[in-house]
């Protein structure tokens, strides 16, 4: 598996249904995240960095290929769960490079970029590369997000699922299962309208706000909430849902008494198995939301109207449209009289 060598086949040029109709020609050449990298056949072995690649590789069909996982937030999709527990898990959070590269992976597949990216805290994509491992990150994660800005990076443009169909698209190419690819990408289009059609049908207010809480570093500090443009914003863009946070940032943080002033009609908290910082237990933010005396006071906290998420669905992955569903469905049993 080669990482530099002429192209063969341009994807930049041909739109998704031409790009990945047919049986994939190899040498099969895509730019990823800003590096171009090139395979001579699929992958055989897969070491995934991040629950959304896992996910994807086992919705075409490849489980077969994965010899290891790590980095997850949330139960793997029930229809996995006895795939899923027979390959390893190297690390529930960030693996170590060597616990990876042990593995003999022909690829690394990573959801975020700041796990394998210019400053991975994995490692770098070249750190793989000089061992002859090719490396995969998520496009949701780059396309329309600059990470150069520290942290989780901001977003120059919205995220749209379109990222997400291009990563599955592209993945199906990388291991010719083109026909899986176009199957799942259909599957989640056909969601997407049926969530968005449930939302427009319900009438919901046009000044309806919310918020979204992924976690808090310390429970006494500020929390780690969804910027506008993110997988959050999409959702609530797709449901007509201001966002009383208006930064670009993936995951700011903003104080509660900033939050209490904007005064969201919906809280939605996200609920994960990480146990990384205080704040990712949801049994204690919802303990906190009706105990703090300034959250308490909040609309959406004095009304009842909390909704749970996985967090996983909170981030830029195939699960933002599961979120999609189920925000839409909390809103139907809402009341906002």
């Amino acid at each position: 598996m080669k990482l530099a060598r002429p192209l063969c086949i341009s994807l930049a040029f041909l739109p998704a249904h031409a790009a990945f109709a047919d049986s994939t020609v190899y040498p099969l050449t895509l730019t990823n995240c800003g590096v171009e990298i090139t395979f001579d056949a699929p992958p055989a072995s897969t070491v995934t960095v991040g629950q959304s690649a896992t996910e994807v590789l086992y919705r075409l069909g490849l489980a077969d290929k994965v010899s290891g996982t790590s980095v997850w937030f949330n139960p793997v999709l029930p229809e996995f769960s006895d795939i899923n527990s027979r390959i390893e898990r190297i690390a529930d959070n960030d693996p170590s490079f060597e616990s990876v590269v042990n593995k003999r992976p022909d690829l690394v597949a990573a959801q975020y970029e700041w796990h394998v990216g210019p400053t991975g805290s994995v490692a770098t994509r070249e750190q793989f590369h000089e061992l002859g491992i090719a490396s995969y990150i998520m496009p949701a994660d780059c396309d329309t997000k600059d990470n150069a800005t520290g942290g989780d990076g901001t977003r120059v443009a919205a995220f749209s699922t379109d990222s997400i169909y291009k990563g599955v698209h592209e993945l199906a190419a990388i291991f010719d299962v083109q026909s899986a690819g176009d199957t799942l990408v259909a599957d989640l289009q056909t969601r997407e309208e049926r969530a968005i059609e449930q939302a427009t049908s319900l009438a919901l207010p046009d000044d309806l706000s919310a918020v979204f809480w992924f976690s808090s570093y310390d429970l006494a500090a500020d929390p780690i909430v969804a910027g506008q443009l993110g997988a959050p914003g999409y959702m609530m863009e797709q449901l007509g849902i201001q966002n009383v946070v208006t930064s670009n940032e993936e995951w700011p943080t903003v104080g509660w008494e900033s939050i209490a002033r904007a005064n969201p009609d919906v809280i939605v908290v996200a609920r994960m198995d990480r146990r990384r910082y205080p704040g990712d237990d949801l049994a204690t933010k919802l303990e906190l939301l009706q105990s703090d005396p300034v959250t308490r006071e909040m609309n959406a906290v004095k009304n009842g109207r909390i909704v749970e998420m996985d967090a996983h669905a909170m981030s830029a992955t195939m699960r933002s449209i599961y979120g999609l569903e189920s925000l839409a469905q909390a809103l139907s049993t809402m009341s906002f009289n």
